[in-house]
């Protein structure tokens, strides 16, 4: 368990140094890519840190114009991609198919930038939104970030209010057409988009049962250990809300569609709740992914939701999902950024980035 939580550490730390810069173009894109940065504010609920509303950090990615200018964006020890900010928006069609994107624990939007440049390029808005609290975007890392997961949800579907209302962007997007997908704990936010239940005392349950199980660890960046969290609970008035509010259904029926990517947190959500989810659900594993271990949460979620695709990639590790990582990183952070032998993360990125835009096409467009 050491060797996880060092690895969520150093992923946390890195993620708030940002570095920006430009460098050749890619070959296999079609049209430019642009992308912008919104900051919106949940007035429903506060900030954990007691000052003001909810940030919602938003990155937007998008279809630009063809004359539109795209430069590398590397940030810390990850290749971001490569788009064009701030960028006009393409002139056609006149309304977009929208896809949320969730990221994982302790990560940021920026980190699945790969899989949104691969949906712009198939004519997607793409909306990701940085989780407060449990993001490295922030200045400081946060307990209520960690242990309320289900705020996700609520930040997904605050995030497309804002978006809508939003002057450039929210003419332009059919509201009929809108997917969600979420990576790791993301994962596990847009199955609660999709209707799936929140059960602390399942959890509970499942957890004194599989100790060892990663699902059932809190890592060091929350502060506490998960023996040690029932009495910052019972000192948080926050807190004690947010857990008031966690069984509640979370789902945001104008999402159509849910691709989820090494899902966690499979045992926490009730199994009467997967089985009446009735939109088109896919689910992504690695086969040796040993943080979203498969049998707990990809297996077991896709067992109970009717019609659920699984599908199994043998070799990849939960990592493999992050965005590529620079030569620095690639010799200063290993366990980040390397993979099996004859695994290759541009190539994972580049199938699994085409069938999700395959699958948003086929569920959003039947």
């Amino acid at each position: 368990m050491k060797k996880r939580k060092n690895k969520l550490y150093i992923l946390g730390l890195l993620l708030i140094v940002v570095a920006l810069s430009s460098c050749s173009p890619q070959s296999d894109r079609n049209g430019s890519v642009g992308r912008t940065h919104k900051l919106f504010f949940d007035d429903t609920r506060s900030s954990w840190l007691g000052e003001g509303q909810r940030p919602l950090a938003a990155t937007i990615w998008y279809p630009a114009t063809r004359t539109s200018e795209e430069t590398d964006w590397n940030i810390a020890i990850f290749k971001a991609g490569r788009s064009a900010l701030n960028a006009e928006l393409a002139l056609a069609p006149k309304k977009f198919p929208l896809v949320v994107l969730s990221h994982g624990t302790g990560g940021a939007a920026f980190q699945l930038s790969w899989l949104a440049e691969r949906l712009v390029q198939s004519g997607f808005i793409v909306l990701a939104v940085n989780h407060h609290g449990n993001t490295g975007a922030e200045e400081s890392l946060l307990l209520e970030g960690f242990t309320l997961w289900w705020e996700r949800a609520e930040d997904i579907s605050a995030t497309i209010d804002h978006l809508l209302k939003e002057p450039t962007f929210g003419h332009r997007i059919d509201q009929t057409k809108m997917g969600a997908l979420g990576f790791s704990l993301g994962g596990y936010s847009v199955l609660s988009i999709a209707g799936g239940i929140t059960d602390r005392a399942q959890w509970r349950e499942f957890c004194s049962e599989h100790l060892a199980n990663p699902i059932c660890e809190l890592p060091p960046e929350a502060g506490v250990s998960i023996a040690g969290l029932e009495e910052k609970i019972a000192s948080n008035p926050s807190i004690q809300n947010s857990f008031s509010r966690s069984a509640r259904l979370f789902q945001d029926k104008r999402i159509k569609a849910v691709y989820s990517i090494a899902p966690v947190l499979g045992p926490a959500l009730t199994k009467e709740s997967l089985s009446k989810i009735s939109i088109p659900i896919k689910i992504v594993v690695g086969a040796n992914d040993d943080q979203a271990i498969a049998k707990y949460n990809a297996e077991h979620i896709a067992n109970n939701i009717p019609n659920a695709n699984l599908q199994i990639l043998q070799g990849v590790s939960h990592y493999t999902f992050l965005a590529p990582c620079t030569l620095k990183g690639n010799l200063l952070v290993k366990d980040l950024c390397s993979e099996a032998k004859g695994i290759k993360r541009t190539e994972v990125h580049k199938k699994v980035g085409l069938d999700a835009a395959s699958f948003f096409m086929d569920a959003l467009y039947k």
